[in-house]
């Protein structure tokens, strides 16, 4: 990697670190947290729907008039409810599942798990008006504003519902992907708020709850469980380990017109466990940026006291990020992700990095034992791209081991298909293929490679997307 001194963060100097000539920690990779979350997750499900049916035949007599629509908003209503619990969860950067799932795996589950959250909770708005409609003898509309404006706690969860579908509404993919992350990430912290108000209508006014005291500590349980889980991992936690390291910029050094290295340093920084291939949350503790956490990934594997990340300037706050002054201080969340070199199965890989997403492929390599054999593929729109240079030295250092694929040019002149991959790397079958890049880029290599035959626990994969 790029070795950095305090009195010259410019790397005029280059030699592989000592992780890279001694080969990093070598272990099994485990799959077993992301079966235990899921056992976990199921298990949580099936006691929510067990303590709530009896509940609702108990409230509600089902052969009454409005009975069946009540007690399927009331089903509707438990079940949407700990669906958004479990998003939630998704989110709070749980390290144990973190580590091992990682966090775009995680981030998968949760938009699937979302859309589901959102038609619950409606069914459950059109349901129990619905109901109390066929009993009252009364019409639907009618009924539904009686019970916001009638009814304690209403008028919150009115409130919440509403906020659950403009959320919905803004992480529908083509209003996404209009969106700088900074808009996107602030809308998303009123998910927190909108569970917030529904939690005192669920508790006051909730039928089921009122019926069985045992459902009453399983959901008070659930929400003291899951705040607990956002204060330690999402807020105490990042906090403890920025105080402790006390990370700093050390230099921005502008890579070209769009691209800036950024080198930080801190305190007892092997403490952080990071590796090539994670990122972290960066908060710039700058006039300006101090309320915005951006993810980026690390560029270079951990050298003694110094991390590296490289930022391409996306129009938002990358765009002033070369501006960034010798000491100021950093704010972290991390490290995160499963893109690392000890997930792999084999000892030979391919790796392959479109854009910026050539920056954790290039601290991978640095992460990577001296017998590996690796070929390289770097996907870029247009030359000079950043980091070549230092991709070519490293391929130089391992005599023979590692290949470089330069593929500068567009998308129509170098497909990233199968007959692509065949090509440039014919034994890609018994390799291991790490990709970076955006989700359509993803997709399409994950694609190829299973055309290729190259097993599924072989594909590693980090799409750059919020």
């Amino acid at each position: 990697m790029w070795v950095c001194e305090a009195s010259d963060m410019t790397a005029s100097a280059v030699r592989p670190p000592a992780t890279w000539l001694n080969g990093a920690p070598e272990r099994s990779p485990s799959r077993r947290a992301g079966d235990t979350a899921a056992v976990l997750a199921g298990l949580g499900g099936g006691i929510t729907i067990a303590l709530t049916i009896p509940a609702v035949l108990g409230a509600h007599a089902l052969t009454a008039p409005g009975g069946v629509a009540t007690a399927g908003g009331a089903l509707t209503a438990m079940v949407g409810t700990y669906l958004a619990l479990l998003c939630i969860v998704l989110m709070a950067r749980l390290p144990w599942l973190e580590r091992e799932v990682g966090q775009d795996r995680l981030l998968l589950w949760h938009r699937r798990l979302a859309p589901w959250t959102l038609i619950l909770i409606m069914a459950h708005v059109i349901f129990t008006p619905l109901g109390y409609a066929q009993a009252n003898d009364d019409g639907w509309w009618s009924q539904l504003i009686t019970m916001t404006f009638g009814y304690s706690w209403m008028l919150p969860a009115a409130a919440a519902t509403l906020l659950l579908i403009a959320l919905g509404l803004l992480s529908w993919r083509p209003i996404r992907r209009r969106m700088e992350y900074d808009s996107w990430h602030v809308a998303h912290l009123y998910f927190y708020l909108a569970i917030a108000l529904a939690f005192g209508h669920q508790i006051d006014s909730g039928s089921i709850l009122g019926n069985s005291r045992l459902a009453t500590v399983w959901w008070v349980g659930l929400y003291v469980a899951v705040a607990a889980s956002i204060v330690v991992f999402r807020i105490a936690g990042p906090l403890y380990r920025s105080l402790r390291h006390d990370i700093r910029v050390a230099r921005a050094v502008p890579v070209d017109a769009d691209t800036t290295h950024v080198y930080l340093y801190g305190k007892n920084m092997a403490a952080l466990h990071a590796q090539g291939g994670q990122w972290f949350t960066w908060r710039f503790l700058t006039r300006n940026w101090w309320w915005q956490g951006h993810p980026y990934s690390l560029s270079a594997a951990p050298y003694g006291q110094f991390l590296r990340i490289t930022i391409k300037n996306l129009g938002d706050q990358s765009a002033a990020i070369a501006s960034l002054k010798p000491g100021t201080r950093v704010l972290i969340e991390g490290p995160y992700g499963a893109f690392r070199s000890d997930r792999r199965r084999a000892d030979r890989l391919l790796l392959i990095g479109a854009g910026i997403g050539i920056a954790p492929i290039r601290a991978l390599l640095d992460e990577l034992p001296t017998h590996t054999d690796i070929d390289v593929i770097y996907r870029a729109s247009n030359p000079p791209a950043p980091m070549t240079e230092e991709l070519t030295r490293i391929a130089q250092w391992r005599a023979g081991r590692a290949r470089m694929h330069l593929m500068f040019g567009s998308r129509q002149r170098f497909p990233m298909d199968a007959r692509t991959l065949a090509v440039v790397v014919p034994d890609v079958s018994t390799r291991d293929v790490y990709a970076c890049g955006p989700p359509e880029f993803v997709k399409s290599v994950r694609q190829a490679c299973r055309q290729l035959g190259v097993p599924k626990h072989h594909i590693h994969d980090e799409p750059f997307e919020f």
